[in-house]
C-alpha cells in the first residue's frame, strides 16, 4: 500500500513526520500492533471494525517481521 492510497488523516502524519515536524517511531511494527489492540478492545467501537483490527494486529504479530 502506498501512502497516497491512505486517507487524509495518514498523508498528513506521513507529511510531518517525513519533514521532521513529528517524530519517528522506530519500532512502528509494535507502535501499530498497540493502536491496533486499543481500537480490536474499545466496546464504542463497531464491532466490525474492532475486528479488523484484531485481524490485522494478529497478522503483523505472526509475521516473521520483528523490530528492532
Amino acid at each position: 500500500m502506498q501512502v497516497y492510497q491512505c486517507c487524509e488523516a495518514i498523508r498528513i502524519a506521513y507529511n510531518q513526520i517525513g519533514s521532521g515536524d513529528q517524530g519517528y517511531v522506530p519500532q512502528a511494527i509494535a507502535a501499530s500492533i498497540r493502536a491496533l489492540d486499543a481500537v480490536a478492545r474499545d466496546e464504542r467501537v463497531p464491532s466490525e471494525l474492532r475486528q479488523q483490527a484484531a485481524y490485522a494486529a494478529a497478522n503483523l504479530l505472526i509475521s516473521d517481521h520483528e523490530d528492532a
